[in-house]
This record gives structure tokens, C-alpha cells and sequence, in this order.
């Protein structure tokens, strides 16, 4: 049975606290495992939430803060460690090469897996696949960072009153779908497009093009809110979003649903993000993100 969900491993920004590990998101889509800015920690978090290093096919670093990255050195030596089976792909900013390296390579150990970099440079496609497309989006932070977009290619969806209709039953609905017509009926007059999902994930970042380009049309979009909106001033200066900016660029793309995360630890009531979040006139689903949750992707309309 496919799954599609989110697993949060971690919710803190910068510094950790007794409730809220360093960042850490896990994206399950059918068959394969995408984990997103796995900071200090992670190996812990994967664990409690019941994570494998066989569960990992991508790993995608937005950038090269020490919550977003530092341990992915414990992750690619428990990869290697448990001998996964299958190639793992690691993306990150081209930029931060030095830095992957001595994450990388930070200890001695075996390597029994391969690992494959595969840096980001420019906005664009990283991988396409049959389950899904991956594109890269330039964030605007203090150092280069990058936001992530899963895309779902299109599909049809049969519709049976339009089959009957036309007399279209049993092995011939599956020829009709091969061959794109049947006895002069086209195979648009019987079904309809199946808009694929969407998935993004955006990290420290102040408001941008690259923040409402990877948002667009998402199902699900995880998005950092480090600030409150009467900071906005601080948000700015240290690159980051507050929540009213993240649920106004949500609100603005149609997002369904939307997970707020990276909090910063002056704040003592993470309710007052979700407030904010709705006065700023976001009226979709919402999550505000705790450690180990699991957020499933919305189902198709």
C-alpha cells in the first residue's frame, strides 16, 4: 500500500530545546524516502520516529547552517553502516561542496554504499522519475540556499458514465487508455486529467520569488516561520519568514495544506503561530509542527 506522508523529526531553529530537536523532515511518497536539512541529531530522531536508513533514497540539504546539516554526518555513516541496499542521492548547494565534504568524511568508517552528490547550482530540475519531478528554487538567506518542489506528472482519471455511454466496458477500457481511441470514441471524451500532487519544502528564506514559485498549487507545503510578525523587522535581517509572511505566500498559492516549523526558541506559546498564521488570512488546512508528528498528504479532490 503506497503512503504519503511527512514525518517531522525536528522543529527548532537555531538552537534546540527540551521539546524541539534541531531540523529534520522525512517525505514518504509510495516506495521511496526523501529526508530534508537533517541537523544534529537526526540519527536520534529517525529512530523515535521509527525511520530506517533503508527507508532514505534522496537526501536534500537547502543549506549549510549547522541546524539544517550537521548531522548528516551520523546519517551517511548509519546508511553505510546498516549496508542499504540502493543508491542514495544527496543534494545540496554546489557552494557548500567544502562543507559536504567534511560532513561527509568528518570521522573514519566503511563505505559500503553508493553515495551519489549531486550539488545544486541554478533553479531547475534535479530528477525526474516516473513517480515524480524534483526541482531546485534560489532562496534569499545570508548564505546560498535552496528550496525543494516534488511534482507528480498528471493523469487520467476513467470516467465510467462517459464509458457506459459509449458502450466501453471490460478489456476495452484498457485498450481505449493504450491507444488513446476505440471505434471513433477519443480517449478525452471519456476521462479527465488527474492533477498530480505537490509537495515543497522551504526553508530559511526571507519572502522571494523562489518562496511563491516552489509554493504554487502545493498540497503540502512545509515552510519555516522562525518568527513572529512583530519581529518582522528581525526576521528580515537574519533572512527568515514570520508566520503572517508564511501563510500570506501559502494563502496567495492555493497551499491545502500548510505545516509552519523551524520556531525560534524565544517564543513560549507555539499556539500563537497558528493565530497569526489565520489573521493573516490563511484558510486552509493548517499544522503547526511538534517533533515526531506525521502529516499526511492531503487526498485528491
Amino acid at each position: 500500500m503506497s503512503v504519503r506522508e511527512l514525518v517531522v523529526l525536528g522543529t527548532a531553529s537555531q538552537v534546540p530545546t527540551r521539546h524541539r530537536n534541531h531540523n529534520g523532515y522525512l517525505l514518504r511518497w509510495d516506495g521511496e524516502g526523501i529526508l530534508f536539512d537533517p541537523g544534529e541529531g537526526t540519527q536520534r530522531q529517525m529512530l523515535r520516529a521509527g525511520v530506517a536508513a533503508h527507508d532514505l533514497n534522496r537526501i536534500c540539504v537547502t543549506h549549510f547552517h549547522g541546524d539544517h546539516s550537521l548531522g548528516l554526518a551520523g546519517v551517511v555513516q548509519r546508511i553505510n553502516l546498516d549496508r542499504v541496499p540502493h543508491e542514495v542521492t544527496v543534494h545540496y548547494p554546489r557552494s557548500g561542496q567544502r562543507f559536504f565534504d567534511r560532513l561527509r568524511y568528518a570521522t573514519a568508517y566503511r563505505e559500503t554504499v553508493a553515495l551519489t552528490e549531486a550539488p545544486v547550482d541554478a533553479d531547475g530540475p534535479l530528477a525526474v522519475t516516473p513517480a515524480y519531478t524534483l526541482d531546485a528554487r534560489r532562496l534569499s538567506h545570508p548564505v546560498e540556499s535552496y528550496g525543494y518542489r516534488l511534482t507528480e506528472p498528471d493523469g487520467l482519471r476513467m470516467l465510467p458514465e462517459r464509458l457506459a455511454a459509449h458502450g466501453i466496458k471490460g478489456p476495452d477500457v484498457g485498450r481505449i487508455q493504450r491507444e488513446g481511441a476505440l471505434n471513433g470514441v477519443a480517449l478525452d471524451e471519456v476521462s479527465e486529467v488527474r492533477r498530480g500532487q505537490r509537495f515543497a519544502f522551504v526553508m530559511d528564506t526571507r519572502l522571494c520569488a523562489g518562496v511563491h514559485e516552489l509554493a504554487e498549487g502545493c498540497d503540502l507545503l512545509v515552510i519555516e516561520s522562525t518568527f513572529l510578525d512583530e519581529d518582522e523587522e528581525l526576521a528580515a535581517d537574519h533572512g527568515h519568514l514570520t508566520a503572517g509572511q508564511a501563510a500570506r505566500a501559502a494563502q496567495d498559492a492555493g497551499v491545502r495544506h500548510l505545516v509552519l516549523t523551524h520556531f525560534s526558541q524565544r517564543y513560549a506559546d507555539p499556539e500563537e503561530f497558528e493565530r497569526q498564521a489565520r489573521a493573516a488570512g490563511y484558510d486552509g488546512e493548517l499544522t503547526v509542527a511538534h517533533d515526531l508528528l506525521r502529516v499526511p498528504v492531503p487526498k485528491r479532490r
